[in-house]
């Protein structure tokens, strides 16, 4: 088995306690080859990015880690043929 380095189609489901009532869902995807989906714990935030495989941040979602109420990671199938 080698490293995972992610793919099109990792992606990341957050639900949050938005107040209200009824929960809110979020989800980060991968969008495009060789893209992937990073978490990270900083503070009492959880950080969910889209990185190329540079490591550059495509795009960035933050949460207050006292509202999540699930973190689903679904990574991609790992066939490639996308």
């Amino acid at each position: 088995m080698g490293i995972y380095l992610g793919m099109k189609g990792d992606r990341v489901e957050i639900v949050i306690d938005a107040g209200g009532g009824s929960p809110r869902t979020y989800e980060v995807v991968a969008t495009k080859a060789g893209r992937r989906v990073d978490v990270a714990t900083r503070r009492g935030l959880v950080e969910v990015s889209e990185v190329t495989r540079s490591g550059t941040p495509v795009r960035t979602a933050r949460f207050m880690a006292s509202r999540i109420l699930a973190l689903v990671e679904h990574p991609a199938d790992g066939r490639g043929d996308d």
